[in-house]
């Protein structure tokens, strides 16, 4: 059992904070407004909690930053003293609001970024996943993956079995610089999901022999 503090209660963050419960994991949800992180642990229930974004942080053994990707560094840095050291999962995405194009990229990444403003033992992973897939992550008979990097091989392994724990199929990345990859593949997903008119439960799949 791991416990897991959960800095943003959006669709994700509570999407992933009710599986994780279910699978006997102790989650803290952290919002900006402490009472709307307590009503969402109330209605999951199962001793689940909810506070503050410091609060989740300093509660979790790892800790699932999912905030908007625009409020992602800022978020990071509000965090840094708290988060240090710590096993940290960034899910968040770096795709422009305006359309095509990442507000990060080439030479970094918002993972790297994240790192290097709090200390924290980042590992990305979760950005190519649609909520609508947490509760199904098997489509057409395959495990959707959830591609993953970071640099600290224990955060790495707190994170492979809560991709197992939520039901998909874990793929190692690599390093963290490997996130300069993995971020562009949220805006591939995103434009064939809804620039081309696709569907919102699909999911990437890597396949070999």
């Amino acid at each position: 059992m791991t416990s897991i503090g959960i800095i943003g209660t959006g669709k994700m963050g509570s999407g992933l904070g009710r599986v994780w419960a279910a699978a006997g994991h102790q989650v803290f949800f952290g919002s900006r407004d402490a009472d709307k992180a307590k009503a969402l642990a109330a209605e999951v229930g199962a001793g689940l909690q909810g506070g503050t974004f410091e609060q989740a942080a300093e509660f979790g053994d790892i800790v699932l930053l999912c905030v908007p990707g625009f409020t992602a560094e800022e978020t990071a840095q509000e965090l840094a003293n708290v988060v240090r050291g710590k096993a940290l999962i960034d899910l968040t995405n770096v795709m422009s609001q305006t359309g095509f194009g990442l507000f990060v990229g080439t030479t970094t990444s918002m993972a790297e970024i994240i790192a290097h403003h709090t200390g924290a033992k980042v590992v990305k992973a979760f950005n190519t996943i649609h909520v609508l897939n947490l509760a199904n992550p098997v489509i057409d008979g395959l495990r959707a993956d959830v591609y993953y990097c970071g640099d600290d091989d224990t955060a790495k392994s707190l994170t492979k079995q809560l991709i197992i724990d939520a039901g998909f199929e874990p793929v190692d990345c690599g390093p963290l610089q490997a996130a300069r990859y993995l971020e562009p593949l949220a805006g591939l997903w995103i434009h064939l999901a809804f620039g081309m008119g696709g569907k919102r439960e699909t999911a990437f799949k890597l396949l070999g022999r």
